[in-house]
């Protein structure tokens, strides 16, 4: 069971990529379930408000700390959670191990084409990878999707429809489907395919991704208030207790 800790009422995985990889390939060899969620500071004060929200987080195996604000959370209250786990690169780490371990993976969702791109992709950087299936995001038929991703004998889904309606996805249709890890991954199809650039790998070593993304894109400035007044709302509730 993985090690968590609670910021603002929401649980946060305290794991490594190399204890999460352990962890996940054992629910495949047990054909048992494990549900993947990404949590930042913006997820988080969402969820403060939002009770059905921080109930879909809670409820998940695995909420990974994707953010540095929830790093510098976890300091603040004398927690211990000291990796970032990127949605993107745990879904690298899963996909190179599935390509060792021989288990098929199933890409779900984005536009046309670009899960189908982001296959090809795949498959070019690891040869051995076995790509059960794709579907793009604007398949409306649920039965179908469901049917197809079964047949396709699928161990590990990645889910593409940005959050948190990914996770609701696999939350609503988890039982019905024959697979040991969901994974919620936004935007990562449209990246892995080459129609997103990510933050230079410096930027993102030291935590800086939010300002490379300020720079690029500074109509998100609004966004980036969330974290101070974050780590604000966790000091406060620090000095309550």
């Amino acid at each position: 069971m993985a090690n968590k800790e609670t910021i603002l009422n929401v649980d946060v995985s305290n794991e490594t990529y190399d204890s999460l990889i352990r962890q996940l390939f054992h629910h495949i060899k047990e054909k048992q379930q494990a549900f993947i969620v990404a949590v930042n500071p913006e997820k988080i004060m969402k969820a403060e408000q939002n009770p059905e929200l921080r109930d879909l987080i809670n409820t998940a195996d695995y909420q990974i700390p994707d953010g540095v604000g929830v790093l510098l959370a976890s300091k603040l209250k004398g927690g211990q959670i000291t990796n970032r786990i990127t949605g993107i690169d745990l879904m690298m780490e899963i996909i190179r191990e599935a390509a060792k371990q021989e288990k098929r993976i199933f890409l779900y969702g984005a536009k046309p084409g670009v899960a189908e791109a982001a296959k090809a992709q795949l498959i070019q950087d690891y040869p051995n990878l076995q790509v059960a299936g794709v579907l793009h995001g604007y398949t409306e038929a649920n039965e179908y999707i469901i049917d197809t991703i079964n047949q396709s004998q699928a161990d590990i889904l990645f889910v593409a429809m940005g959050s948190p309606r990914q996770e609701e996805w696999i939350r609503k249709n988890q039982s019905r489907l024959h697979v040991s890890v969901f994974q919620g991954v936004g935007g990562s199809f449209d990246v892995i395919a080459g129609n997103t650039k990510r933050a230079p790998a410096w930027t993102r070593k030291l935590g800086l991704e939010w300002l490379y993304r300020l720079i690029v894109e500074p109509w998100r400035w609004k966004r980036q208030l969330v974290l101070p007044t974050f780590l604000l709302k966790v000091i406060r509730k620090r000095n309550k207790n």
